[in-house]
C-alpha cells in the first residue's frame, strides 16, 4: 500500500478519463439506434435487441482473444505492449469499427450495421482491460476505487449527452423533427465519433501516461497462508461474481433498451421524443456515482458529508442544463428530484460496505421495477428510469467483492468479470423475447430475477469471504468503496 504522499496525478487522470467517456457515449446511444433500426429494417423487439447482444458480446470476444493472444505469447498482452499502447490500439479499433457505418447506410444492411458495432465494442473491451486498472494506478491506492467510481461518473456524462447528441444527429432539433427517418441519417454521426476515437489516440500518444506500467504488481501469496489455489476459478466469491456481474450489466442495460418500446407501446410516445427519458436513465447512473466519488476527494469528514447531499443534486442539475440546452421541456423532470433521496439514504444506509450496499440497492431495485410493472403513465416511467440510480453503485461494489482475497489471481479475476459484460446483450435479448410473447410492461420480471440474485449473492459473499478470513468493514475503510 502506498502513502497518502503520493497524489493522484491528473494530468494522466484526464486523458484516461475521456476514454470512459466515449464508451458511456457510445453504450447509451444505442438504445436511440434500436427504435430506428426496428422501423427502418421491420425487425421485432427481439430482433432489435440484436444491437446489443453485438455490442456487448464483442467484450466477451475480446476479453477471450486477449487471453489467447496472452497465452500464445506467454505474457500478459498489456504488459508486453505497454498500458499507453494498449489504450491507443483499442481506440483505433473501435474507429475501423465506426467506419462500416459508411458502407452499412449506403447498402441498408442491418447485418453490417451490427458488425461495425461488434468491432467497436472489441476495440472497448482493449481499453476497458487496460483503463479499469490504470485507473487505480495513477493516484494512491487508497483511493483507487474511488477513482473508478469517479471514471464511472465520467462515463455517465457521456450516457447522458450521448442519446441527446445521436437523436439530434438522427432526428434534428426537437422542433423540427420528423417521425419517418432513414438509416442514412446515421452515417454522420458515427463518422465523427470514429474522428473523435483517433483524436484521442493521438493526444494519449502525447500524454503524460506511462507506457509501460511496471508498479502494477500482484501479491504472489495466497491471502489464506497455507492454501494454495490453482486458478481464479476457485474462489466462490469470483465465480459468483462473475454472474452478478453477468446480471448486472444485464439488469442496468435491458431497462433501458426496453424502454423506448414501452414508453412507444404502451404510452404511446413518438421516438424521437424518448430521448431525454433514456438520457435520464443513464444520468441516474450518473446521480448515483457522482455520489460514490465524493469519498475519492482529501477533504474533511463534514465536507464530505454536505458533498454527499450536493454531488447527485449535481449530476442533475447537468442533465436539465444539458436537456434544456437540447430545447426539451423540463417541466416533467423536477419530480425527479425527490427520489434521488431514496438513493442518497440507501447511500448512507449502506456505510460504504460493499456487500450491504448491494443488498440495500437491489431491493430498492427490485422495488422501483415492481412499482414500474404495477402502474401506468409517467409513474411507471420514473420507477423505470431510477432503476438507473440503484444500478449506479453496483459495479464498483461487486467488482471489490469478486476479486477479495484473490492474491495472485487477481488479473486473471479481472479480465473474467470483464469478459461477463455480454450480460447486458443476453438478458437484453431475453427480455425483448419475453415482451414478445407477454407484453412490454410484464418483460421487466427479468430485471427483478437480476436483482434478486444480487441481494442473495452480497448475502453470501458475506459469509465467503469471511471464511476466508477477510473483513468486510476492513476493506472498505481501505479499497472498496
Amino acid at each position: 500500500m502506498s502513502n497518502y504522499s503520493k497524489q493522484t496525478n491528473w494530468g494522466q487522470f484526464i486523458p484516461l478519463v475521456t476514454v470512459f467517456f466515449f464508451w458511456g457515449f457510445v453504450a447509451a446511444s444505442n438504445d436511440i439506434l434500436i427504435p430506428v433500426f426496428q422501423k427502418a429494417f421491420q425487425l421485432s423487439q427481439t430482433e432489435s435487441m440484436l444491437v446489443q447482444i453485438c455490442f456487448y458480446v464483442a467484450y466477451t470476444v475480446g476479453s477471450l482473444i486477449y487471453m489467447a493472444v496472452s497465452k500464445g505469447i506467454k505474457q500478459d498482452l498489456v504488459n508486453r505492449i505497454g498500458y499507453k499502447n494498449g489504450l491507443i490500439v483499442g481506440l483505433l479499433i473501435s474507429a475501423a469499427g465506426t467506419l462500416l457505418f459508411y458502407p452499412a447506410a449506403n447498402l441498408h444492411s442491418f447485418p453490417l450495421m451490427i458488425s461495425g458495432l461488434f468491432i467497436v465494442g472489441l476495440g472497448f473491451s482493449l481499453q476497458q482491460i487496460v483503463a479499469n486498472p490504470l485507473a487505480i494506478e495513477v493516484g494512491p491506492a487508497e483511493t483507487g476505487s474511488q477513482r473508478l467510481t469517479m471514471a464511472g461518473g465520467i462515463n455517465n456524462l457521456g450516457t447522458t449527452i450521448g442519446p441527446l447528441i445521436v437523436s439530434f444527429a438522427i432526428f434534428g432539433s426537437a422542433a423540427a423533427a420528423t417521425q419517418d427517418v432513414s438509416v442514412e441519417s446515421v452515417k454522420v454521426p458515427y463518422l465523427i465519433l470514429g474522428a473523435a476515437f483517433v483524436l484521442v489516440a493521438i493526444m494519449l500518444k502525447f500524454s503524460s501516461l506511462p507506457a509501460i506500467t511496471p508498479t502494477i504488481t500482484e501479491d504472489t501469496d495466497d491471502v489464506v497462508p497455507g492454501e494454495h489455489r490453482k486458478s481464479a476459478f476457485q474462489y466462490p466469491q469470483l465465480f459468483m461474481g462473475m454472474i452478478a456481474i453477468f446480471v448486472y450489466v444485464g439488469v442496468e442495460v435491458s431497462t433501458a433498451s426496453n424502454l423506448p418500446a414501452y414508453m412507444e407501446k404502451s404510452l404511446g410516445f413518438e421516438t424521437k421524443d424518448i430521448a431525454p427519458y433514456i438520457s435520464l436513465y443513464w444520468a441516474s447512473l450518473m446521480i448515483g456515482r457522482w455520489t460514490g466519488a465524493v469519498e475519492a476527494f482529501d477533504v474533511s469528514a463534514g465536507a464530505k458529508k454536505i458533498l454527499r447531499f450536493l454531488a447527485p443534486y449535481l449530476a442533475f442539475g447537468v442533465f436539465l442544463l444539458v436537456n434544456a440546452i437540447a430545447k426539451h421541456d423540463l417541466s416533467h423532470f423536477y419530480v425527479y428530484g425527490l427520489i434521488i433521496i431514496a438513493m442518497i439514504i440507501c447511500d448512507i444506509m449502506s456505510k460504504g460496505n460493499p456487500a450491504r450496499m448491494l443488498l440495500i440497492f437491489s431491493v430498492a431495485g427490485i422495488a422501483a421495477l415492481l412499482i414500474g410493472m404495477f402502474t401506468k403513465g409517467m409513474v411507471s416511467v420514473y420507477a423505470f428510469t431510477s432503476v438507473g440510480l440503484f444500478c449506479s453503485t453496483l459495479w464498483p461494489c461487486i467488482f471489490a467483492l469478486a476479486i477479495n482475497g484473490l492474491g495472485k489471481h487477481t488479473n486473471e479475476g479481472s479480465g473474467l468479470l470483464i469478459m461477463m459484460i455480454m450480460g447486458g446483450g443476453i438478458v437484453s435479448l431475453i427480455q425483448g423475447y419475453i415482451a414478445d410473447i407477454t407484453n412490454i410492461h410484464f418483460s421487466y420480471i427479468v430485471g427483478v430475477i437480476c436483482f434478486a440474485y444480487l441481494a442473495f449473492y452480497a448475502i453470501r459473499v458475506s459469509g465467503i469471504l469471511k471464511s476466508q478470513g477477510i473483513d468486510l468493514d476492513k476493506i472498505t475503510k481501505g479499497g472498496g468503496h
